[in-house]
């Protein structure tokens, strides 16, 4: 760690436990860092003394990144690094930067010229993709979906339509307490050969990776309200 770096570092995907997902190379730098740019702090130190035990919470920095974070004081929080101090960069979930206020600070890392270090961990979009069946060569994630009812719909037929004609995976999410919504708007709205991949609670004890047509679907959709789902589409066979 001789040199100043941006850690991008993983946290679990829910209530699993630190080794079973978190490389110990990981902790090591995590030990090793004082400054921290984090989605929210409460869990953000409650991750830190998971991974060290031994580590004194209350010697590090935490600079907040989240949606209420004005953009423009972000490049302050980097002002550790031009000092030669590294930085770690940490999410409520999984990996950050992806899906994640944290892709701010990284682009402004780059632009600086900082080595921006990725951190092995839990990807659900990633992980996903991999228990799916589906197209693991060419697939698109496209985040959160539109919330008006007309636009999502148009969305998702889009999204199906490009399944079939570039041979492509699609993924999206949903916040937790739409999941159904979304889920009987695809079986509304797609192919009933189409297939689709609900990918719930991912590296956790409940952990759901289920793939049928839409046909099958119908009727049979697991609960999720309040859980974290990755949706997959696919064109059908």
């Amino acid at each position: 760690m001789d040199k100043p770096s941006l850690y991008l570092i993983p946290v679990m995907l829910g209530e699993t436990p630190v080794d079973q997902v978190i490389p110990s190379y990981n902790s090591t730098v995590i030990s090793h860092l004082k400054h921290f740019i984090v989605e929210n702090v409460r869990s953000a130190r409650r991750f830190l003394k998971a991974c060290n035990p031994d580590i004194e919470i209350d010697a590090l920095t935490f600079y907040e990144l989240n949606k209420h974070t004005d953009r423009d004081s972000i490049s302050d929080y980097l002002i550790a690094l031009k000092k030669g101090e590294s930085v770690g960069v940490i999410s409520e979930a999984g990996c950050p930067a992806v899906a994640d206020p944290g892709a701010d600070v990284v682009a402004i890392a780059q632009q600086e010229g900082y080595k921006v270090v990725p951190l092995v961990g839990p990807s659900s979009l990633l992980m996903a993709v991999m228990a799916s069946g589906f197209n693991g060569q060419s697939f698109a994630f496209h985040g959160y979906l539109p919330i008006d009812q007309n636009e999502r719909a148009r969305r998702i037929k889009k999204l199906e339509a490009r399944s079939y004609s570039e041979d492509q995976t699609q993924l999206f999410i949903e916040t937790p307490y739409r999941n159904h919504k979304i889920a009987a708007d695809i079986l509304q709205h797609c192919n009933p050969a189409t297939k689709l991949c609900i990918a719930m609670n991912i590296s956790c004890k409940d952990e759901y990776i289920v793939t049928r047509s839409v046909k099958e679907w119908k009727g049979k959709l697991p609960e999720m309200h309040k859980k974290p789902c990755v949706f997959l589409i696919y064109k059908g066979s």
